[in-house]
């Protein structure tokens, strides 16, 4: 490998990036937009739901436990005393749930109630009736009607104590926005040399293909980590997501994973020769796998086995479960270790790809 060749080979990408400002914009602009989204748009809390309550019973009892719900930060109550109303309005999709209070509630060591649940959403469904069974002990218990026999137990949630979905999807979503851009930046590179006509140029010149792919590599490389030290910031200082690790596991983890990221961009510009046809299959190659099969939103352990195989070829499998410890555990140094090998594994693999389909030659 030339030194020389390869410096003026980092030059001269850097000058096609100071003249098209995509590059720019793809760094900088598309992560404070994603992650304005993931912050704002994307939130796995169920809060506000809407919860219709029939009370049949004019008890102090039944006049306390709706107060309960209304002071819940989890329930918009609609109160009704007509129960088909209100099992309408849920039919219609107005209301999630029903809560109905039996009319003998709070005489005799009677506390009926039914709980009837709107379940086309399993998961909201679920958490309606956690949600619900909570409310009724904290009444139970104020009101005396549970023993506890002098025990009391205490909650305490660790890494994420408001319990908020925004603690591990924003760290999650710095995974898919550096896939993306990491992709989505060298894709674009040879797929424009091909276009303009200047891979020919390149390839009449003493320079080998693992100088081009390395002086293509770099420049991008250096822009990649600016955007992660970019949504660093934006988590840490906008959402006020705690950091728990250390700053230079992060971005020395981040420095090995923007390694498959990049070439596997520059194998899929090699391939297509087209701008077009590169940034389309980037965008499915990168961002669908970092999102879908990465752990970031959907927890691998509750996929199909053979699906659970297949997210061991995912980079951003390794890198979700780093950034994510990271921030909310810390220095957890063997899923590290663990994490980089399988990233540096999967780079390897690929870039021998580009190395073997991008010879010098005109087909």
């Amino acid at each position: 490998m030339n030194k020389k060749r390869l410096i003026a080979l980092i030059k001269k990408e850097n000058l096609q990036i100071t003249r098209d400002p995509s590059a720019l914009l793809i760094v900088f602009i598309l992560p404070l937009l994603l992650l304005f989204l993931m912050g704002y748009a994307v939130s796995l809390d169920a809060k506000n739901i809407s919860l219709g309550i029939v009370s049949k019973s004019e008890s102090s009892y039944a006049r306390e436990l709706v107060e309960y719900f209304r002071g819940s930060k989890y329930f918009i109550v609609v109160e009704d005393k007509n129960k088909e109303l209100l099992m309408d309005k849920m039919q219609s999709n107005k209301i999630k749930a029903v809560l109905e209070i039996d009319d003998e509630f709070g005489r005799e060591n009677n506390y009926k109630i039914q709980l009837l649940v709107d379940a086309t959403e399993p998961n909201l469904a679920g958490f309606i009736q956690k949600y619900v069974n909570s409310i009724v002990s904290i009444w139970a218990q104020q009101n005396s009607l549970i023993t506890t026999h002098d025990t009391k137990i205490e909650s305490r949630y660790w890494f994420n104590p408001p319990i908020s979905s925004r603690y591990f999807l924003i760290p999650g979503s710095i995974v898919v926005i550096m896939t993306m851009i990491g992709t989505l930046l060298t894709a674009l590179v040879i797929a424009r040399e091909w276009e303009k006509g200047t891979m020919e140029a390149l390839m009449a010149t003493p320079t080998s293909m693992l100088e081009i792919v390395i002086g293509k590599i770099v420049p991008y490389f250096v822009l990649a980590m600016g955007s992660l030290l970019l949504c660093f910031l934006v988590a840490y200082f906008w959402y006020g997501i705690p950091f728990r690790g250390s700053l230079l596991i992060l971005f020395l983890m981040g420095a090995i994973y923007l390694f498959p990221a990049l070439v596997s961009g520059l194998l899929i510009s090699t391939v297509t020769k087209n701008q077009f046809v590169a940034a389309q299959i980037s965008l499915v190659a990168s961002f669908l796998p970092a999102f879908l099969l990465s752990g970031f939103l959907f927890e691998i352990e509750n996929m199909p086995q053979w699906l659970q195989v297949l997210t061991h070829i995912i980079p951003a499998r390794y890198f979700v479960n780093s950034v994510q410890t990271l921030f909310l555990a810390g220095n957890v140094y063997s899923i590290f270790l663990i994490n980089t090998i399988g990233i540096i594994i999967i780079g390897a693999i690929v870039f021998v790809l580009v190395l073997l389909k991008s010879k010098k030659g005109i087909e």
